[in-house]
């Protein structure tokens, strides 16, 4: 075992998940150029950025030193960890803009005569399934984390792969997501004026460029559901309700496990996967047009990046 994790064969240079936060650093680096007049706090913005490529420098030089297989590991699991301070990010940006929850919540009451939010939480009051769909809700990172574990262990070829197309998917949805300032319906439908039970959504402009208090969750007070609030309290901003990530990442990690013919990690995934994607629902954080969208581009952003790895980064 010992052997297995010190054995490696060196891959030099920059790695494509690391191409991937980089491009994205850049790529905000220059809309923060332009916005730098607005931005609220540009300053803690410039050194997270700076931080992150420190980041990116120090595990380079801790592989440089030991380049093995735990060492390929977590070089790979600090880049990723970053995605979680990035997420609210997108908010320094987004809530510059001018809200379009309304529209969302208005399509969502067209298409589904209703909010399937507020429906389907209140058709599901009992703690087992209130706790069931915590439960999914939460699982979201630590399904990441098994899905990059197990292609370490069974397929360390396809590691670099599987890595680049996780989180370069992540930096393209939290690109729409500063263009696109929706908020999803569990800080909408506690905004001034919207009363979402008898289908009325005004705009609301600039309401979120603060924080503010969000609708009040479903569910019991589980164990699982407190998980779930207090990681909202702490990191949760009215931002990225459009697609859903949660739903298009869960599904690309569906999709990476599949195609490499790992049936078993698949099969592990899918229950926690089917309690995601309803949770995201449930607990007001999408409405179920983002859900359904959120699925529908994940295979369109698998295609897009696994065709752009074969392109750019593969070997022959």
């Amino acid at each position: 075992m010992i052997r297995r994790l010190t054995e490696s064969k060196i891959r030099p240079g920059i790695w494509p998940l690391e191409w991937a936060m980089i491009g994205y650093t850049l790529l905000t680096l220059i809309l923060m150029a332009f916005l730098a007049p607005r931005l609220v706090e540009p300053i803690p913005m410039l050194l997270w950025r700076l931080g992150s490529l420190l980041l990116l420098a120090g595990v380079w030089a801790m592989y440089r030193v030991w380049p093995c297989r735990l060492t390929t590991f977590l070089r790979i699991a600090a880049i990723m960890m970053t995605l979680s301070r990035w997420y609210p990010d997108t908010w320094e940006f987004n809530r510059l803009f001018t809200n379009l929850d309304h529209l969302f919540a208005t399509w969502e009451q067209q298409l589904f005569g209703g909010q399937p939010s507020l429906t389907f939480s209140q058709h599901l009051p009992q703690w087992w399934a209130s706790e069931a769909l915590y439960l999914g809700y939460f699982s979201y990172f630590p399904m990441i984390f098994i899905l990059v574990f197990w292609f370490w262990v069974k397929r360390p070829e396809e590691l670099q792969r599987a890595a680049f197309i996780i989180m370069a998917a992540f930096f393209l949805y939290y690109l729409i997501y500063i263009f696109l300032p929706v908020a999803g319906p569990q800080f909408y439908f506690n905004a001034p004026g919207v009363d979402a039970s008898h289908g009325v959504f005004p705009p609301v402009g600039h309401y979120f460029h603060e924080m503010h208090p969000m609708y009040p969750a479903p569910g019991t007070g589980g164990p699982f559901h407190q998980l779930v609030s207090i990681a909202h309290e702490a990191g949760e901003r009215p931002t990225a309700a459009f697609p859903s990530s949660h739903i298009g990442i869960a599904t690309l990690l569906l999709i990476l496990s599949l195609r490499h013919r790992l049936q078993g990690l698949a099969l592990l995934l899918l229950p926690f996967y089917l309690l995601l994607c309803a949770a995201t629902v449930y607990i007001h954080a999408h409405y179920l047009v983002d859900a359904l969208a959120g699925f529908v581009s994940a295979f369109l952003v698998y295609g897009l990046l696994h065709g752009l790895y074969q392109k750019i980064f593969q070997t022959t």
